[in-house]
């Protein structure tokens, strides 16, 4: 089946049909998501998102301010750009820190890590492209906890990435932020359902 790269009016369900499902779809999707977060070192979680990911946050918005069909075309503005076209992997990614005098100490150090971001495929690096409807880095080079970036791969790039034995990192170098993971096979197969 081919991926879908939009929502519509049209796939939102009625709030009260939702909440009727919703403990069980929530299920449907936690599983879905189960290969899609990768850690990061010590702070950091990528959550990798997708149409079905993003079907659910819609619901979920709209479920929890109750604001009904009027809220939805704003929830889709704002969730369809996390959705991938075809040759991108999008993220969502985290840096959790649960002491708030030390949360602001680090994040207060990371400024611009949203463009430090990449995946490295054997010689070939992709390099994240920070989601731009906001600036997530504050003019004293603080980071924003939450951050959304882009992957976009080429042709090539993407064929490498789904190889069965492909070795496939996910890094930040970020000058106070230097960490690098290897993905699982389970999740890289995960994410190579993104590609068209």
């Amino acid at each position: 089946m081919a991926n879908r790269h939009e929502l519509t009016g049209a796939d939102i369900m009625p709030p009260a049909d939702y909440a009727r499902q919703r403990k069980e779809l929530r299920r449907k999707v936690a599983a879905l998501k189960r290969n899609r977060p990768v850690e990061v070192g010590p702070y950091v979680t990528f959550y990798f998102e997708s149409y079905d990911t993003m079907w659910l946050q819609v619901h979920e918005m709209v479920h929890i301010e109750k604001g009904g069909a009027e809220q939805v075309p704003g929830e889709l503005e704002a969730y369809n750009p996390l959705i991938p076209q075809g040759t991108e992997l999008i993220a969502t990614f985290m840096i959790e820190i649960d002491d708030p005098d030390r949360r602001q100490r680090i994040l207060g150090t990371l400024g611009g890590i949203e463009e430090t971001a990449f995946f490295r495929i054997g010689g070939e690096t992709v390099r994240a492209q920070a989601e731009a409807d906001q600036d997530r880095t504050t003019a004293e080079g603080k980071a924003s906890s939450v951050q959304f970036v882009h992957f976009p791969f080429t042709a090539a790039q993407i064929a490498a990435f789904r190889a069965p034995d492909a070795q496939v990192v996910l890094g930040l170098d970020h000058r106070n932020y230097g960490h690098m993971a290897v993905l699982p096979d389970a999740v890289r197969a995960e994410l190579a359902k993104d590609f068209d």
